[in-house]
């Protein structure tokens, strides 16, 4: 039992690394074909793809868009025929985006608020798994101000200050059980902040546009985290309430690089490729303010991988007011054999988009997408929970945005 107890500890924070919680949704249009947007001039949210361009923006502009993301993942033991089902939660995440500079100047100022961690799950209490997880709602909201500088009509640079906001509410039972039968209970709940920042460089010529990005590392640390049990009076005085702990989470650092090909004035062609390094989550150690026998401060390896993801888009303007989407990608997991948990089951996964932008008005745009993304079935058994299975997920996500321009 102290094995299970240390290990429902050890795991709060992992679920912020998984790729299944990079959700990335920075923009509408570039969702739209298919997330590409570091070699491109599009809207706003290039202040999220590539800094770089936000000088070469033609307009100012106030954009604001949200992406529902619908999470479906079902979990088939091993020997088993049972079928466990996620329950039917929206998570919603959400990017805004302003950008100024004096018409025809040599700059523009920037800032970007945007998720692209989160995630909101519901196993329930009754599934095999409920050890692990029974849910989860993460939340990490970025906020980066940012400026851009066109030092030649072919080529400008910009770069951004990160400042994360992180929330994370979970609950697991406990194998205890008092008189009436029912499972122990635990809730993780804290929040914490980091620092890092985003760079980039764009290029420009004749029927072609390239860009390089870089979002650094953001190590956001949680103190003061809530830990709230609910135990057999028996066992209360090995799990002293209130209590507390501190963790620190090194959320990866991403490069990116991208292209844009126009055959036409009314076709744009793009292809991203982005290299997330994930490498640097290798150890998971917390710190409580308060310890007992059974609970005790934890030092517990997760040695994931870098990964990356390869990214195609296309967009046609049919008129000058209707543009019309799509894309796909696929993208390579981070998380080594033994590590897949429920709080992000990963895998390989591929996807694929579609939207439409359509300007309403001279000054008002809105636009339009949707995902579905499918990861790639896995058994597995995780080495330190012992949970085994397969994993089936897919995921599907709309979104919406209005954009204001002058």
């Amino acid at each position: 039992m102290r094995r299970l107890l240390l290990l429902l500890l050890a795991l709060v924070p992992a679920i912020a690394f998984a790729q299944g919680f990079q959700v990335n949704l920075g923009g509408q249009k570039q969702i739209g074909m298919g997330h590409t947007g570091t070699g491109l001039v599009q809207d706003g949210a290039s202040i999220f793809f590539n800094p770089g361009a936000v000088a070469m923006l033609p307009e100012n502009s106030i954009q604001a868009g949200i992406s529902p993301l619908f999470f479906k993942s079902a979990f088939n033991p091993s020997g088993s025929n049972t079928v466990y089902h996620n329950a039917n939660k929206v998570a919603t995440p959400f990017n805004a985006y302003a950008v100024w500079g004096p018409k025809n100047g040599f700059w523009k100022f920037g800032l970007g608020v945007y998720t692209p961690f989160g995630g909101l799950t519901d196993w329930g209490n009754s599934w095999s798994g409920k050890y692990v997880l029974e849910s989860l709602n993460l939340k990490a909201i970025y906020v980066q101000p940012t400026i851009s500088i066109r030092l030649a009509n072919w080529v400008s640079i910009g770069g951004g200050f990160v400042y994360n906001h992180g929330s994370v509410d979970l609950t697991r039972a406990i194998p205890v059980s008092g008189a009436d039968g029912q499972d122990g209970q635990a809730q993780l709940k804290g929040g914490g902040n980091g620092y890092g920042w985003n760079a980039g460089v764009f290029f420009k010529a004749t029927g072609f546009t390239a860009g390089v990005s870089y979002r650094s590392k953001v190590k956001t640390t949680i103190d003061g985290g809530d830990a709230f049990f609910t135990v057999p009076a028996s066992l209360q005085a090995n799990f002293p309430q209130p209590n507390t702990f501190t963790a620190s989470i090194p959320l990866p650092s991403t490069t990116s690089v991208g292209f844009g090909i126009y055959p036409t004035n009314k076709l744009t062609l793009a292809l991203d490729v982005n290299y997330v390094h994930w490498s640097v989550y290798k150890v998971l150690a917390f710190d409580y303010a308060k310890n007992t026998s059974t609970l005790q401060d934890t030092y517990s390896p997760r040695n994931y991988k870098d990964a990356a993801s390869f990214r195609v888009g296309g967009q046609y303007k049919t008129t000058d007011k209707l543009a019309l989407r799509v894309g796909g990608g696929y993208a390579l997991t981070s998380v080594r054999d033994g590590y897949v948990t429920p709080e992000a089951p990963d895998a390989n996964r591929y996807y694929f988009t579609a939207g439409a932008g359509y300007k309403l008005s001279r000054h008002f745009d809105i636009d339009a997408s949707f995902e579905f993304e499918k990861v790639l079935s896995r058994n597995q058994t995780n080495i330190e929970s012992n949970l085994s299975g397969t994993f089936n997920t897919q995921v599907y996500i709309p979104g919406v945005a209005l954009t204001y321009h002058w």
